[in-house]
């Protein structure tokens, strides 16, 4: 009598380390459930989603300007650069929506690669203080080109985005663009972090003239890194534009600067995943102390005083995740 033998089929990687690691799939379940969320959850938590993402994009690029060893004090001019160039373009010009952004997006690079190559030789507390006299010098600039800008007024019923047949004017389909937006964004720093340029970074970052004597031309890394981060600030601005309707000189001020670096250091400067955490944690907070109008900055200084106090390596060095090597943070 012939006997067969029969071989159990291996089991995929993938499989044996999600039974090895519950938690990555509780994790993985409670973030799909928490993406989806805002759909079912009424307007206004729609609202601050909408807002979340457009965060996490604009402080993704403050986190690869940070990541090639540079702090900007003046991310809100991208910002603004971004979100007043596709309006006019597209007010002025006549162009489309999508044209008009793209054309706006290549002048904040190229506004970013000529600042930048003039700006990055300075270190540390020069390099804050001329991007935050910078940020004025558009704020300011925006505020006296009335005739173009509005001035003070500044630009109302701005049209919704619309690509191609569909006009994003609800906040449910603004949203699946957003989020959509912000999950690229976040894709791209990850990839970028495992590729030889954002490996690079990093080196510059740890030590530039080690990384100088090494072969790496720190300055041209820098620009990269300062282009690239203004881009996605500027994206950032284009969707602000089309989804609020309505941009202001002071929509773009010393405040949302302040915002984005606190976002970037609440979630965690090392971590990849940091700006995602920063903008979900405290693109609400200021909603939650809404009520407490004479007392609100208060408990928002509290609870940033804590947070910093309690966890310096921000809300990132909480997740304890497993890590392959050469994997990034």
């Amino acid at each position: 009598m012939t006997t067969q033998l029969v071989q159990a089929a291996p089991v995929s990687p993938g499989v044996s380390s999600a039974r090895r690691n519950p938690w990555l799939v509780a994790g993985g379940i409670a973030a799909v459930a928490l993406v989806a969320w805002p759909w079912t959850a009424g307007q206004f938590v729609l609202h601050l989603a909408i807002l979340a993402c457009i965060n996490v994009v604009i402080v993704n690029g403050l986190s690869l300007i940070d990541r090639s060893g540079q702090l900007s004090f003046g991310h809100s001019a991208p910002v603004a650069l971004g979100a007043y160039g596709s309006v006019m373009l597209a007010s002025m010009a006549g162009m489309g929506v999508i044209w008009s952004a793209g054309l706006a997006l290549g002048m904040v690079a190229l506004v970013a690669g000529l600042l930048g190559w003039v700006i990055l030789r300075l270190k540390g507390v020069y390099f804050v203080l001329v991007t935050f006299a910078f940020a004025e010098l558009v704020r300011l600039a925006l505020l006296d080109a009335v005739s173009f800008t509005g001035g003070a007024n500044g630009i109302a019923a701005i049209p919704p985005l619309q690509i191609g047949d569909w006009t994003f004017d609800t906040r449910e389909r603004f949203y699946a663009l957003a989020l959509t937006l912000a999950l690229a964004s976040v894709a791209l720093l990850v990839w970028l972090f495992k590729r030889p340029l954002g490996q690079a970074m990093d080196a510059v970052a740890a030590n530039p003239a080690l990384a100088e004597s090494t072969g790496l031309n720190v300055l041209r890394i820098q620009i990269v890194a300062y282009a690239a981060g203004s881009v996605l600030a500027g994206l950032g601005g284009v969707l602000i534009a089309r989804y609020i309707g309505f941009i202001s000189p002071e929509s773009f001020n010393t405040s949302a600067s302040v915002a984005f670096i606190t976002m970037l250091v609440i979630g965690g400067r090392k971590s990849l995943y940091g700006p995602v955490l920063g903008a979900l944690v405290l693109t609400p907070l200021p909603e939650l102390f809404r009520g407490a109008v004479q007392t609100q900055h208060m408990f928002y200084g509290a609870a940033l005083i804590l947070i910093l106090r309690f966890l310096p390596g921000g809300i990132a060095s909480v997740l304890k995740f497993k890590r392959q090597p050469g994997s990034p943070t």
